[in-house]
């Protein structure tokens, strides 16, 4: 009944080490990338989380810090997902603003997606900016449906969040 997510062949690996056909990696997020992350989340989000609070879920259990990183280990980009049960939260994911564009969001979401799956999770949510088109378009290509509004939920500016939902196929058949 779920709606089966079908990313890009080059994004089926595990975290660790995947490579993309333009050098780039995907990654789990260690200390050191935090700085970078910081600077993409500030230039993507108009109330952005502090180090502090990345390097306070690194080490808790049921998240996901993935990183998108070019072949010098330079952060591009990076994703954070929840994982409780057979539910999961991407509660952000940003791509470098110099590097949008170039489809390596939907690389990194292919990815992070393909983790929850083999995690177990079923049903993936997230919100997004009613106005964050370019978001909107990138979360239909994955079949993510709105289930809900969140009214005026962001600040600066004020505006609604749509939370949408993504059914997740099964790995194990």
């Amino acid at each position: 009944m779920g709606t089966q997510i079908r990313p890009s062949l080059e994004c089926r690996a595990t975290v660790e080490g995947l490579s993309t056909s333009d050098h780039l990696r995907i990654r789990a997020l260690r200390a050191a990338d935090v700085d970078a992350v910081v600077e993409i989340e500030r230039e993507a989000f108009t109330t952005p989380w502090q180090a502090d609070t990345f390097l306070g879920l690194l080490e808790r259990d049921g998240v996901e810090l993935i990183v998108m990183a070019d072949p010098e280990d330079v952060v591009v980009g990076y994703a954070v997902l929840w994982c409780i049960l057979e539910q999961g939260e991407l509660a952000n994911i940003a791509i470098t603003p110099a590097r949008r564009g170039g489809g390596l969001g939907f690389r990194l979401l292919a990815h992070v997606l393909e983790v929850a799956r083999g995690r177990g999770v079923e049903a993936v949510f997230l919100e997004v900016r009613a106005s964050n088109r370019a978001a909107l378009d990138l979360y239909a290509r994955f079949d993510f449906a709105e289930v809900g509004r969140r009214r005026d939920y962001y600040e600066h500016p004020r505006e609604d969040a749509l939370v949408l939902k993504a059914t997740l196929g099964s790995e194990r058949g």
